[in-house]
């Protein structure tokens, strides 16, 4: 199991970026959660099997219709046994 947080940059608030991500995920079967940052940002905390994050990962540079991905800044971290399933944080 591995776990990343993700910052994602572009056209990523307003558009259902943060419900595109948390059906992705779902479809998945990850866990974590995603919630929007005060700069415009997008902030991902996701874990699961390697293969799976990674495509997950490449999905997630698509994004929803109406969105824009520019950049994804990607950052290993400790997986979290808190986490059981991908929410949207407030």
């Amino acid at each position: 199991m591995i776990a990343l947080r993700i910052y994602v940059s572009g056209i990523v608030q307003g558009v259902g970026y943060r419900a595109f991500s948390r059906r992705v995920a779902n479809s998945y079967g990850l866990s974590g959660y995603v919630r929007n940052l005060p700069d415009g940002r997008v902030e991902l905390f996701v874990q699961g099997d390697r293969d799976v994050v990674w495509s997950f990962l490449k999905e997630l540079m698509d994004g929803p219709p109406g969105g824009r991905v520019d950049s994804m800044e990607v950052i290993k971290e400790v997986p979290r046994n808190e986490e059981r399933d991908f929410t949207i944080k407030y």
